[in-house]
This record gives structure tokens, sequence and C-alpha cells, in this order.
């Protein structure tokens, strides 16, 4: 049975990739920061969860090295962890700036670090990056959380080249609106715009990034690697 290693894995896109991964055979070991009761949930449906703040460098090391000591390598690994922030950027403040980078790049980067070990000693392995089109088109008011986002795109990219000799694949997606927990924070009128702009015509659901991450790791993607799939119903072609 594959191992999957999900961040995050409690609401949203993480919890209903969580479940999928569960349908579809895979052993589903979650982290999550404060959701006990939604952790509680989804390890009666046979996951597994351990308690980490992504935001601290310690907190990484310490939650990856449990689960490796405790459940073994990962074969799958999804750094889907994420928070926003909305602000002019003249008013970002350095602690602001440092939480967002924290969580939702330099995260990925410490757990990835971790895991590729057993993966290149397997000769296989999978890493799937979330981020966001705001990571690839940028957008007004979120240049903190745009920067951090775009970062995984350069990661994945030379990530992918580094560890694909070893039979490791990284890809990226980047989800456009979808209807989470993050996104309910949007007024009515922000999200009817938005969706109004979206050649498809709705909101995301969780479950359609969901199923692109159940196909980057089946054996039918070993050939695809160090590439930036948009989630987003049509609103960033690039």
């Amino acid at each position: 049975m594959k191992r999957v290693v999900i961040t995050g894995g409690t609401r949203g896109i993480g919890r209903a990739t969580a479940e999928l991964f569960l349908k579809n055979g895979y052993e589903v070991v979650f982290i999550y920061r404060s959701s006990e009761e939604k952790a509680r949930e989804l390890e009666a449906l046979g996951a597994k969860g351990y308690r980490a703040d992504l935001e601290k460098e310690q907190e990484c090391a310490r939650v990856a090295r449990e689960i490796l000591e405790q459940e073994g390598t990962a074969d799958v690994l999804i750094n889907n962890a994420g928070i926003a922030h909305f602000s002019l950027f003249t008013d970002l403040k350095n602690e602001e700036w440092r939480r967002i980078c924290a969580v939702n790049l330099d995260a990925p980067i410490y757990l990835s670090r971790a895991f590729l070990p057993g993966m290149i000693s397997q000769k296989s392995g999978r890493i799937i990056n979330i981020s966001s089109m705001w990571g690839q088109v940028g957008s007004s008011c979120e240049v903190a959380y745009s920067t951090a986002k775009s970062g995984l795109l350069g990661f994945t990219k030379a990530l992918a080249k580094e560890v694909g000799p070893s039979g490791i694949t990284v890809n990226c997606l980047c989800p456009g609106l979808i209807d989470t927990d993050m996104n309910g924070t949007l007024d009515e009128q922000t999200v009817k715009e938005i969706v109004e702009e979206t050649p498809l015509c709705r909101m995301g659901r969780a479950s359609d990034v969901a199923f692109a991450c159940l196909y980057l790791a089946s054996e039918e993607a070993d050939f695809v690697t160090g590439q930036v799939m948009g989630i987003n119903g049509g609103l960033v072609i690039t």
C-alpha cells in the first residue's frame, strides 16, 4: 500500500484530497495545526494525523521526523497547507511577511527535503505542491501571498530537474477560486465578479484539485514532471 503525506489535511482541499486517496487504497497521513475535531473525523475514516505548526522550522523538522520514524517514508508528499493575507503592500508588517513565507513556501521546502532521502533510496516518489493562480499572475493586495506561491513554481521546476534521475516527479497545481474556508472571507460581490470572469462560470470545488492530485500521484503520470497545472476554470490561461 502506498503512503501519502498531506499537509493541511483537515479542511478544504487537504480534506478532500485525504478522503479521495483513502477511497483509492492509499495509506493517508496528514498534518494539521489546530482542527482537532476534524482531525478525529478523518482518523475515524482510517487516516492518521500529526499535529504541527508549519510556521515554525523546528516544528517542520519534528513532525517529519516523527512520521518517518513511526510510519516510514512517503511515496507521495502533497504540500497543501497555506494561509492568505490581504493588505496594501505598504501596510504589510515584517512579521506578516515572514508568516506568509514560512507556511506557504518554507514549509514545503523543509518537508520535501526531509522526505526526499527515502524517495531517493526507493527510486520513486511524487511531490505535489499546491500553489495558486495568484502565484502565476499576481494579485493586488495579496503581494506577500502571490510572492510566496510564485516561489513554489520555481521550486517545483528546479527540484524536478534535480530528482528526476532518481525516479521522482515534482509537479505544481495552481487552483483558482475554490469553495473553501480560506476563501470564505471574500464578500459576495467579489466572488460573483470572479465567477463571471471564469469561462466555466463557477467556483472550483476542493474535489477538482483532489482529483488532479490523484492523477499526478498515479502511474499514469509517470512521465509528467516539472509542470504547473492550473485548476481555475479557465480564468488564468498561460
